[in-house]
């Protein structure tokens, strides 16, 4: 692949064009989930996402960046003459040879100029139970849970944790022929046969509330909403919940124990959130060591420290270095580890009292369910990642 700044006249439609699809077709081969395209005095700077790192990229000359931000507007159906309010648009992008990728685009004004992020949505094949990365106790909870009449099951983490690989999973224990299963996403990021798939748009009034009701009269046995973002969604997926459907969807939060009173703090009754919770899943996605460049070294006494547990073991453990293979990072690839939290009279009793996520974790302390931090650990001992990117992401 050419190097674009190599390009010639960049101020030509189709240099233009060859210099974004360059770009895009980079990103899918480092398998980035976003490509930042801003403008900077004397260049466009690119960026890229890579295992959930922005990696600086080769920058392109400053008379790219009006070009291609109109470009990018064009294939995203925005308003080309509007400069100075953000704009959304999606469009498809296909290479020679390779499948369809769905690009969702956001333009921000800003000091310097229009930024332009780029979303790739990659899709792919839809992971088992036992591929997710987790324990054996943690998937056949899972598979249980999936296979209960009604209830709400949440899934929570950071915004590319993995949330939508889990769902899926989840899914795709389901028996669909026998239950009516139904999906409000956004987008339709993998289409699974013999199941209902819904896209919302909230520019023609179909948001996730609305879906949900509507949903409600199609006779459905599972429910996946993609995301709980606002009350009026998360009362009807609790009530859903509680009159005889299995809800799978996603909520931000920082922990299982955040997640249970974080509908409370929405506004719905403790008591209904109690009622309405079957299982409660925690996810983050930690960064793989390159097997290339990981080296063995004495570990920060500090980094053991701030775990707040014992770590026996921990004193010699593999750091990374960086080099060609990684892009300099030390990292190739993401693992997840999970807080798989199913709910018992127990937990119940204390989600309709507590006042803080403080006495939840106390009693998931005294069951001995393994915390995402923990799970962490695991993965520093085997030699996969490090201590300091386990306490990065939890």
């Amino acid at each position: 692949m050419s190097d674009p700044r190599d390009l010639p006249n960049a101020k030509t439609s189709p240099d233009v064009v060859r210099a974004l699809d360059q770009l895009v077709l980079k990103g899918l081969e480092l398998r980035a989930s976003d490509i930042h395209i801003e403008p900077k005095e004397h260049m466009l700077r690119v960026r890229m996402r890579v295992d959930g790192v922005l990696v600086e990229q080769r920058p392109l000359p400053d008379t790219y960046a009006q070009p291609m931000i109109s470009r990018i507007k064009v294939l995203g159906r925005m308003d080309i003459a509007e400069r100075r309010a953000p704009q959304d648009g999606t469009f498809t992008f296909q290479a020679e040879g390779s499948p369809a990728v769905a690009v969702r685009a956001s333009i921000f004004p800003s000091m310097s100029g229009e930024k332009a992020v780029l979303r790739l949505l990659l899709g792919g094949k839809l992971l088992g139970l036992d591929e997710l990365g987790t324990s054996p106790e943690q998937s056949e909870t899972l598979r249980r849970m999936s296979q209960r009449p009604g209830g709400l099951i949440l899934v929570t983490g950071p915004t590319g944790s993995g949330k939508t690989s889990t769902l899926y999973a989840l899914l795709n224990e389901l028996d669909a022929d026998r239950r009516n299963v139904v999906t409000l996403e956004d987008p339709i990021e993998v289409p699974v046969a013999r199941i209902t798939q819904g896209q919302i748009e909230p520019k023609a009034g179909f948001t996730f509330a609305t879906g949900l009701r509507s949903i409600l009269r199609q006779d459905p046995d599972v429910i996946l909403v993609g995301e709980i973002r606002d009350v009026e969604t998360a009362r009807i997926a609790v009530q859903a919940s509680l009159t005889g459907h299995l809800v799978l969807s996603t909520l931000h939060s920082n922990s299982s124990a955040d997640t249970m009173l974080r509908l409370v703090d929405m506004g719905i009754e403790a008591y209904i959130v109690a009622n309405a919770l079957i299982c409660v899943v925690a996810q983050r996605l930690v960064r793989t060591l390159c097997p290339a460049c990981a080296e063995l070294h004495t570990t920060d006494p500090a980094l053991i420290d701030e775990l707040g547990f014992p770590a026996p073991g921990l004193e010699r453990t593999l750091r990374s270095t960086g080099c060609a293979r990684c892009l300099k990072t030390g990292f190739k690839g993401r693992s997840a580890i999970f807080d798989v939290v199913p709910i018992d009279d127990e937990i119940r009793a204390v989600i309709k009292t507590a006042q803080t996520s403080l006495e939840i974790k106390k009693v998931l302390g005294r069951k001995g369910l393994p915390t995402l931090r923990r799970a962490g650990v695991d993965l520093v001992a085997t030699g996969q990642t490090t201590l300091a990117e386990v306490l990065r992401v939890t």
